[in-house]
């Protein structure tokens, strides 16, 4: 089954998701998709922080670097029993955009397309899967409108990603300030 969380940055969105993992027990796969720049010492930084703050026995796969599969594989090749959580498909969803902006400012259509047609996996391998995954990610429109053709199109393909994800997962939440709103029946959700 999937689950979905979404909310604004810093929201507690990853905290959430580390809970719901942690409850449910056995082995857990978090894989994360942030590409890290070594010359962006401070993100680095960020990312170090992350790893610390995850239990140790949990088992990290990095898949910012290693192509845009690479996360369509961890999924379809987790053994039953275990979780997998995402973080985050906003993340992820950036990987595709290295080198597009020309793209963007002479075929916007396009390139959201082709942004579209790259998730579209994912999002098919999530609405069926068995294995028990859980994805975090970064709510659009919750700041200002992007002022480059290419946020603007990140924004619009991020907005609808999550919604296929959300629309397929067996439980849907959002996260602001550290709480969670359980979105398919509107009630909050206990830390």
């Amino acid at each position: 089954m999937t689950v979905f969380i979404t909310g604004p940055l810093r929201s507690g969105k990853s905290e959430f998701a580390k809970r719901l993992a942690s409850a449910r027990g056995g082995p857990v796969v978090f894989v994360a998709t942030a590409r890290v720049d070594p010359a962006d010492p401070e993100f680095v930084a960020r990312v170090e922080r992350h790893k610390r703050d995850r239990p140790g026995a949990w088992t990290t796969v990095e898949t910012g670097g290693a192509g845009r599969e690479r996360l369509l594989e961890v999924i379809l090749r987790t053994p039953a029993g275990t979780t997998v959580v995402v973080d985050s498909l906003g993340s992820w969803l950036a990987g595709f955009l290295i080198g597009c902006e020309a793209d963007a400012d002479r075929d916007p259509a396009g390139t959201l397309g082709a942004l579209e047609t790259a998730a579209r996996p994912l999002v098919e391998l999530l609405a069926g899967t068995r294995t028990d995954v859980i994805v975090v990610s970064e709510e659009t429109g919750w700041s200002l409108v992007p002022t480059t053709p290419l946020g603007r199109i990140f924004s619009d393909a991020l907005g609808r990603l999550n919604r296929a994800v959300a629309a397929s997962a067996g439980a849907a939440y959002v996260v602001i300030a550290g709480y969670a709103l359980d979105l398919k029946t509107g009630r909050p959700v206990s830390s």
